[in-house]
């Protein structure tokens, strides 16, 4: 049952990827944007848009790139270029925890390599946890747990 429902809202995601993708799109144009923000934007249209690789691991690359976006920038710079319905700050946040949990875990590391919460910037995204962003090793992970 909690996994029919699970499937259900993961479909429901995956049909805002266009309205993801056109706001990405908007925010390689706003100036406000940083140089280094608007190529992973742009990288991630891209991946987006190359087929047969899987709308689960894009909707999780997009988001992921927006929330690290919204860490580096105010989130009404996203907010103001969002076209579809709701708060597309608390729309992200649960794309990448949905679609975080249908993807392998290899696949996880790889595509959450690197991207942590920049400091001071999590009270604009406590609906989304650190450790979602942050992808260790499992060798760094054993040794951490036993210190």
């Amino acid at each position: 049952m909690a996994q029919l429902l699970a499937r259900r809202r993961l479909k429901n995601l995956l049909l805002f990827i266009p309205n993801m993708v056109l706001l990405c799109a908007r925010l390689l144009t706003d100036s406000r944007v940083p140089a280094t923000e608007r190529a992973l934007l742009a990288g991630a249209i891209v991946y987006a848009i190359i087929p047969f690789v899987g709308q689960v691991d894009d909707a999780y690359l997009i988001a992921l790139t927006l929330l690290r976006l919204m860490e580096r920038t105010d989130p009404e710079v996203v907010r103001e270029h969002w076209n579809g319905g709701g708060d597309p700050v608390e729309f992200i946040g649960a794309v990448a925890l949905l679609a975080g949990k249908f993807l392998p875990k290899r696949i996880r590391r790889i595509l959450t390599a690197r991207v942590e919460v920049a400091p001071g910037k999590l009270e604009d995204l406590k609906s989304i946890p650190k450790p979602l962003l942050v992808a260790r090793l499992e060798a760094e992970s054993a040794v951490g747990s036993r210190q």
